[in-house]
């Protein structure tokens, strides 16, 4: 690991190369991630799922990561919590009861403040989150949904979304009125991060 976007995270170094170990290890299971992306999780998942922490600064609160599947961002972002913002409690929530059972386990093995509901995000009652995660889940117009069920009034959501996030933007605002701020992908050029609040139905 020698990515200078890491270096500033020095006390969470341990915890980080026990959950690639974890995630490499459980793969060979289950399919966390693609085999081709396992040589390059540091870049591919650890680093793309570090870029919120850099951007969102809260020292207490509930995230949430809906659709957490390996982990990504939420595992990583809850890490992080552990050792900067030990008060955030993280909650995860999947409905893959093999990836649930990895999740729970990386926690209890890393010891963090974190928790596993197994359960479609629509079945799942309103989570109130502060601060709202998902990464590659499903297009914006149909995320908005999930987003709007599980983040609090005054709550951020940070979306992963890939190189057809402008159309899918302005897809969503047909029936979705927000607010929307885009932050650079680090690991992936034509990608943004969003940063999406003030979340209401169009009427």
């Amino acid at each position: 690991m020698n990515y200078p976007d890491l270096l500033d995270f020095s006390q969470a170094k341990d915890d980080l190369e026990m959950f690639v170990y974890l995630t490499l290890r459980w793969t060979k299971k289950i399919n966390l991630i693609g085999n081709r992306s396992s040589s390059e999780i540091w870049e591919r998942h650890i680093l793309d799922s570090v870029q919120v922490f850099h951007v969102k600064q809260m020292s207490v609160g509930h995230h949430v990561d809906i659709g957490s599947g390996g982990g990504f961002p939420g595992l990583v972002v809850a890490i992080l919590n552990k050792a900067y913002r030990p008060l955030v409690e993280t909650t995860l929530v999947e409905a893959d009861q093999r990836k649930a059972t990895f999740l729970r386990t990386s926690i209890r093995t890393l010891n963090l403040n974190a928790r596993v509901i197994v359960g479609r995000i629509e079945n799942v009652e309103p989570l109130s989150a502060d601060l709202l995660t998902a990464r590659a889940l499903a297009p914006l117009p149909k995320l908005l949904y999930f987003v709007e069920r599980h983040m609090s009034m005054d709550g951020r959501a940070f979306l992963w979304k890939g190189k057809s996030w402008k159309q899918e933007v302005e897809d969503s605002k047909r029936d979705w009125s927000f607010s929307v701020k885009t932050h650079k992908s680090k690991t992936n050029f034509d990608s943004r991060i969003l940063e999406v609040e003030r979340l209401c139905r169009v009427q």
